[in-house]
């Protein structure tokens, strides 16, 4: 099975004020840390979505080795993002799942990467999601019978409309540290006294 992982950095970061995709953690931006843990796990393949100003975005990371591909609707939500990095990634090789990954969940890594990929050859489940604060979420592994509703989804439906429509087909992985996420100033501070 090829895998393939959608990393979305599309968004303007408005909440937090300055790119998030650009914040410094442990001396590396988040999208750069995302690209590397992204990488290190055993997926085939993997494509960065950018949106909101991508050539500001492309100084945070060494973007010379990696898959970029720009969403110019970046502004519909996360759905149209998605659906930019699952078309390049169909047009470039065979893939038969997917991930969906963000680059503001600090605690996210190879390990948990590698545990979506083999949750699913395991289980046989058709999607493999990640389960904290009382919810499924990103990172989220699909598979190739879903594609055609993942790219029908409009605005700011997110994989979680997915997900949900489909909870006998979903093994849920534990990841409390899911939960963290940059959004704010207050989210970041926590953050550096848990790192």
């Amino acid at each position: 099975m090829k895998t393939g992982i959608i990393l979305l950095a599309a968004g303007s970061s408005s909440r937090l004020g300055r790119p998030k995709q650009l914040v410094e953690l442990g001396g590396k931006t988040l999208i750069q840390n995302a690209i590397e843990e992204a990488n290190k796990c055993q997926a085939d393949s993997m494509v960065v979505v950018l949106g909101w100003n991508p050539d500001l975005i492309q100084t945070g990371f060494e973007s010379k080795n990696v898959p970029v591909v720009i969403n110019e609707n970046w502004e519909e939500g996360m759905a149209s993002s998605m659906q930019t990095g699952l078309k390049f990634l169909l047009a470039n090789g065979q893939t038969d799942q997917v991930i969906l990954m963000l680059c503001d969940q600090p605690f996210v890594g190879a390990v948990l990467l590698n545990r979506l990929i083999e949750g699913k050859e395991i289980s046989g489940k058709g999607i493999v999601a990640c389960s904290y604060s009382g919810t499924l979420g990103v990172p989220v592994l699909f598979n190739r019978s879903y594609f055609d509703e993942l790219l029908s989804l409009k605005g700011s439906e997110g994989a979680k409309k997915v997900i949900f429509n489909h909870s006998e087909d979903v093994l849920a992985l534990d990841f409390p540290e899911g939960a963290i996420d940059l959004d704010t100033e207050e989210d970041l501070k926590k953050i550096k006294n848990l790192k």
